[in-house]
Formats: C-alpha cells, structure tokens, sequence
C-alpha cells in the first residue's frame, strides 16, 4: 500500500537502468483507481509525462522500475482523470460521507500497487486539529464520486491520527 506523499519525488527507472524522472502526482479515474504516474522528466523546465500504472514493473522502496515495453506520453488534461495537484485536482476538496456528514478536507490517497485501487483517504480538520488529535484516515467501500465542491465516498471504517505504519496494518 502506497500514499502519494510516499510516492511524490520517487526516482522512476527505465528497465535497462536509466533513470527516467521523478514521481510529481499521480492520475484518479472517476471509478476510484489509480491510473497513471505523472512524471517530471527535468527537475525546473521539463515537460510532465503519463506513465500507465499498468507499465510500472515494481514500486520499490527507493524507486519505481518500468517495464521494458513502456509507454510514456506527454501528460494532457483529461476530462475523465483527476489528479492531487495538477489537471483535475482533488487536493484539499471537502470529503462528505454518503449520509452528508463532513469528514474534512483531502490530504492524501492510500492506494494498492497490485490493483491500483484506492482504499483510503487521509484527511484533515485543519492544522490545530492535526497536532491536537492527528490526521483523519478512512476506509472506503467503492469508488468516489467527485464533484466540483466536494468529494463523497462510501464510508467502511473512520479512525483518527493513525500512523502510516498503523495504517498499513488495516485490512485491505
């Protein structure tokens, strides 16, 4: 299980070794799953690219390998992808649950590397509430639906100022 802050600036590697770019955000279908990578290929002036998580060999620990067959487009805006940061963003986008109560504000995906599906979200009530009782992480059921306003998911669990390590105990 990966968040896209554990991901953001990763080194990702072509198959023979070459170091292609680095890991800027990461592409959400409306149905909830991961996507693609965004990857900046130069650190200051370099285009940002779309690699289809499919094409991703491994997520290591300290970088992501390719497979030898990728794909790499030049990213565009896609009416039908969101992302955290750039095109589409759901960065910071109010999280109500299916019975309206609000959850707080997106900070960060949880998402499985195998399947490419999101599995949580981390959120947040703001900064004071953050150092008092910890960031908000939930488990979701199925896919989000994404609105200009806000986003509203389908609640399994909520629990409070968990860990990343806490987190990645959670049943999947």
């Amino acid at each position: 299980m990966r968040t896209l802050s554990l991901l953001k600036g990763m080194p990702v590697y072509l198959s023979n070794g070459e170091l292609f770019g680095e890991v800027c955000d990461i592409g959400i279908s409306a149905e909830g799953k991961v996507t693609c990578l965004l990857c900046k290929k130069d650190r200051f002036f370099g285009k940002n690219c779309r690699i289809a998580i499919s094409h991703v060999q491994s997520f290591g620990q300290h970088g992501i390998v390719l497979h030898q067959d990728t794909q790499i487009e030049k990213y565009k805006d896609r009416d039908n992808e969101y992302t955290l940061y750039h095109s589409n963003p759901i960065m910071k986008k109010l999280a109500l649950s299916t019975s309206g109560d609000q959850l707080g504000l997106l900070e960060d995906v949880y998402f499985s590397e195998e399947l490419g599906k999101i599995i949580g979200y981390e959120l947040t009530d703001g900064f004071f509430t953050d150092m008092l009782e910890g960031k908000k992480v939930i488990q979701v059921n199925g896919p989000p639906k994404i609105g200009k306003d806000a986003i509203i998911v389908s609640v399994k669990q909520l629990r409070g100022g968990l860990s990343n390590d806490e987190m990645s105990k959670l049943p999947k």
